[in-house]
């Protein structure tokens, strides 16, 4: 468990914890979707940052953020555990972002700038060279385009309900580029897709197209085969 990394504390100006914090949440969230952490494990602030290399500090904001994400949950007696990702509950999750993906595009069609536009376009150039065996990159390089779209579109209640879904979001990308040797290059082009109702400024495309790309994403994945079997068992 996360033995790879250097060990020792590490002592931190206040403007450093927050960097920490976050090479930590994502160390974590990885671990926890690679199975790495399994389900009902439990873990400790301080077993953790002894692993990580740090001070207990950001590894304690990390876990606050994954237990407000709902990946790890807090127990009288037993204390921090890593959450059970019931497929149910991923496929509701997934269901979710498809819908607040869309709003957010569209929104960003309506307020699109310039620098922002740009922005997308280095973030879109960012993923083409990278491929399937290159999948933990290419993640984060999918999640910085589609953070982009979120803080175009201006309204913050928003951003932070799919900062909310981030972990989930996360999982579920990680399942979809791993799916066929094809899905980086297709995810790639609906990104571009997307690019290009933003520069039109179009927010019923964009809109349609995010849907699209989600909810194929998590097709791609399986993850939303639970509620078509339940469907199906009902």
């Amino acid at each position: 468990m996360l033995n790879d990394a250097p060990t020792g504390l590490i002592r931190l100006a206040a403007e450093d914890i927050m960097s920490l914090a976050e090479r930590a949440y994502r160390r974590l969230r990885d671990a926890i979707v690679d199975g790495s952490l399994p389900g009902g494990e439990r873990v400790s602030e301080r077993s953790l940052a002894h692993s990580l290399g740090i001070s207990a500090q950001p590894v304690r904001e990390a876990l606050q953020r994954l237990e407000a994400e709902g990946m790890v949950v807090t127990l009288p007696r037993r204390g921090t555990l890593v959450a059970e990702f019931g497929p149910e509950r991923l496929a509701e999750m997934g269901l979710i972002r498809v819908a607040l993906e869309g709003t957010a595009a569209g929104l960003a069609a309506r307020r699109a700038d310039p620098a922002s536009l740009a922005e997308l376009h280095r973030r879109l150039r960012a993923m083409r060279p990278l491929a399937q065996d290159e999948i933990p990159r290419l993640a984060e390089a999918n999640e910085d385009f589609h953070e982009v779209i979120h803080r175009m579109s201006g309204n913050a209640f928003l951003v932070r309900s799919l900062e909310a879904l981030r972990a989930y979001d996360h999982f579920g990308r990680v399942l979809a580029l791993r799916s066929t040797p094809q899905e980086p290059r297709l995810a790639w082009r609906e990104h571009a897709g997307i690019l290009a109702a933003l520069r039109r400024r179009d927010p019923v495309q964009a809109e349609a197209r995010m849907r699209a790309h989600v909810q194929r994403s998590l097709e791609a994945s399986g993850i939303l085969e639970a509620l078509e079997q339940e469907g199906g068992a009902a």
